[in-house]
């Protein structure tokens, strides 16, 4: 090493060092980048929306219109929780606080006239004695706020226990509340603080708190408080560090187990503001009752009663840039639980950052310092899209937030300097770089067909085939908005990507229809297994499908989601070349080939996007399976009874596939015997299928409407088991 090269080592060296100090200290101008940095990411894949048992009616413009200003006579919210609780709410919890007498109360309006008998106040009603009343048994929760003035604090309605060291000192500190009206405190199931990032300078709600602490007592959150009801819990379980107090890394609410940061916060992995959230509380107060569509949302559900309206001043900003009311996102904190997509930034990140930056620089200096400089530009791009590539991926597949660009701008300057001090000091006699270059071509997968030349005749034979059908829905709305050009894009993106599971599983693509594709499993040559097969390429163009709306692959926004419906049969057909001597196509015809088709056009009634007949549920074994009822279908004289394919053997012997089975043969059995407890079940249902990632809400929430599709009828096949 020449002495010039010591002394480039010892400069970069140092500008390392310097650097790392830096990041060690955190300014807060790092902690703002790091937030938008996070912020990107979840604008670029942001968490999709499901349709969970969980809503927000919504005070919206048009129900201030219908019923007057804000507030409202608290005779109305009584009513109001009235209906929720009839249509079947799991839990009704109010984004409002209820820390005055109503104003509009009769008993209060008459004691501010003049010269009306004091006793006459006695004889009229209460408002707030009625709402209280009204709330009383029922799964009600009433949010309080934080106040910095008094020293009242609520009544905690559940128990809490915790592992590991305290952590009553890891949430942010509960000096005082609000008061809520006695009667009311008293009578509500639950009561949960409804502020959103207390003591955060940024107007962006990044990350809430699920819990406050005085000290010496936990103060849960509106959303968990609602969960909670929902689940007819009675304690929290935090966990805390085992050798460390003051520190929370999960809390356990029932059936669920949520990851937490130090602080008891959960980071919030926001879906785009969507209208299938919201239902107007105009709807749910209508003077001549309530919609079947709307009964159907809340029964079962989660609800959340808030404010939309601009004038009331509940709207808060996303990561994802969008202005929302405060109650979406506790509606949101709820919904995130429910599919178990979490966002976490480990306790040890800020510590493999501070070490990326040391060993990452050290590393540029040595490289930059003995190597040309195109090979050191060469290392530090690697270098830096590895960085990204790191941090972009633990976001996208474990939820994980490590920051990218401390070390990417670290390194970045550690290069600049060096390969600046190379240029000007040690390599000033070599200006001249020679160019090398290399382009390596990989050769492209060549799928061979095999066939002979007896197979190039007319004719085929009657084999059991398994078919499959796919079928875009709503193309028509689709193709509407787009010009020819962007529908042929749209169509070759979608049907190239979910056509490779096809070929992937041993199938035979037939054709394809405009936006549909015929596929059968079992011809030309024996597949073994071959029901089970389709079920597997169903799976995955499920999960394709997912991925193609996650990354916007269509370019359409994350508004607008595409989606399929996949029907499969196996049974008898005629399979081989058809057609004239001059141009023929190797197809499949049959009843087989009718049966599929619709039961792919049953999948929208349904509302699942993969049915299968029983007799491919026969065919396999191993799959999650739902009964979905027997359905008549066009030109058959008996009914044809399918299943829903929640998922593979994996799910199938998943304790929550387990317990969502359950329930779901005990909703059968009351949907056979007309039984007054069906709509309830439903609702269980519908709860306990969120756990099972395979959008079964829609599923429960139309099964109510197809009575006649488990009636016994004797058209019905014979019940056969399917294991």
């Amino acid at each position: 090493m020449t002495r010039l090269q010591q002394i480039g080592v010892l400069i970069g060296l140092t500008i390392v060092a310097a650097l790392t100090l830096f990041r060690a200290s955190d300014p807060p101008v790092l902690k703002r980048i790091r937030d938008v940095t996070f912020d990107e990411y979840q604008r670029l894949v942001p968490r999709s929306f499901e349709a969970m048992p969980v809503r927000v009616v919504d005070i919206d413009e048009a129900s201030l219109r219908e019923f007057g200003q804000w507030p409202w006579p608290r005779d109305k919210l009584a009513t109001l929780v009235d209906r929720l609780s009839d249509m079947g709410a799991a839990a009704i919890a109010f984004d409002v606080i209820f820390a005055e007498p109503d104003r509009m109360s009769p008993r209060n309006v008459i004691q501010e006239v003049e010269g009306v008998d004091p006793s006459l106040a006695a004889q009229l009603p209460d408002n707030d004695e009625i709402f209280a009343q009204s709330i009383k048994g029922k799964p009600v929760v009433l949010g309080f706020g934080l106040s910095n003035e008094g020293s009242y604090k609520p009544q905690v309605k559940a128990g809490f226990a915790f592992t590991g060291e305290s952590p009553l000192t890891a949430p942010p500190h509960l000096s005082a509340s609000t008061p809520l009206r006695p009667g009311l405190e008293a009578n509500a199931a639950g009561l949960g603080h409804v502020s959103l990032n207390p003591g955060s300078p940024s107007s962006v709600v990044r990350a809430v708190p699920l819990f406050l602490s005085d000290g010496g007592q936990f103060y849960p959150n509106l959303a968990i408080e609602a969960l909670r009801v929902a689940q007819g819990a009675s304690t929290y379980v935090l966990a805390g560090a085992p050798d460390r107090a003051g520190i929370i890394t999960s809390a356990k609410i029932g059936d669920f187990i949520i990851p937490l940061t130090a602080a008891g916060e959960i980071w919030l992995y926001v879906t785009p503001n969507r209208a299938e959230r919201y239902i107007s509380a105009g709807k749910v107060l209508a003077a001549g009752g309530v919609a079947p569509d709307v009964v159907a949302q809340i029964d079962g559900s989660i609800i959340f009663i808030g404010t939309s309206a601009v004038g009331l001043q509940d709207i808060r900003t996303t990561a994802l840039g969008e202005n929302v009311p405060g109650v979406s996102l506790q509606a949101q904190t709820v919904e995130q639980i429910l599919s178990g997509r979490y966002l976490s930034r480990p306790d040890w990140a800020d510590g493999l950052e501070i070490l990326a930056i040391a060993v990452l620089g050290i590393l540029l200096v040595i490289i930059t310092t003995f190597v040309s400089p195109a090979m050191a530009l060469v290392c530090g791009l690697a270098i830096t899209a590895m960085a990204l590539a790191a941090s972009w991926f633990s976001f996208l597949y474990a939820g994980l937030l490590f920051d990218p660009l401390a070390p990417i701008v670290s390194g970045s300057i550690t290069h600049f300097a060096a390969t600046s001090f190379r240029i000007l000091v040690i390599d000033r006699e070599r200006r001249e770089v020679r160019r090398a270059f290399g382009h390596y071509l990989s050769p492209s997968l060549l799928h061979r067909i095999e066939h002979t030349p007896d197979a190039l005749k007319l004719g085929g034979d009657e084999r059991e085939l398994t078919m499959m059908f796919v079928d875009v829905r709503n193309f028509t709305e689709i193709s509407e908005r787009l010009t020819p050009t962007a529908v042929v894009q749209f169509l070759n993106t979608l049907l190239d990507a979910l056509s490779r599971h096809v070929v992937g599983n041993e199938g035979t693509l037939d054709k394809f229809i405009g936006d549909s594709i015929m596929a059968f499993w079992n011809a030309p040559v024996d597949v073994s297994d071959h029901a089970a097969k389709a079920l597997r390429a169903a799976l995955a163009m499920r999960e394709t499908l997912a991925e193609l709306n996650a990354s916007d692959a269509f370019g359409f926004g994350s508004a607008q989601q595409v989606r399929i419906g996949i029907g499969i049969h196996t049974g008898p057909a005629c399979v081989g070349n058809m057609g004239a001597k001059t141009r023929f196509n190797y197809s499949a015809v049959g009843d087989a080939v009718n049966v599929a088709a619709r039961i792919e056009s049953c999948c929208k009634e349904v509302g699942f996007d993969i049915l299968i007949s029983d007799s491919t549920a026969r065919a396999q074994s191993g799959a999650a399976l739902l009964e979905a009822g027997a359905i008549p279908l066009k030109g058959k004289s008996s009914r044809t009874r399918i299943f829903a394919v929640v998922g593979d053997e994996r799910v199938a012997v998943s304790p929550e596939f387990g317990a969502l089975h359950l329930v779901h043969e005990k909703v059968m059995g009351a949907l056979r015997e007309h039984s007054r407890n069906s709509r309830k079940l439903i609702g269980a249902a519908k709860l306990a299928g969120v756990k099972v990632p395979a959008g079964l809400t829609e599923f429960y929430e139309r099964i109510s409407a197809r009575n006649d599709h488990f009636q016994e009828d004797i058209g019905l096949p014979e019940k056969q088991a399917v294991e």
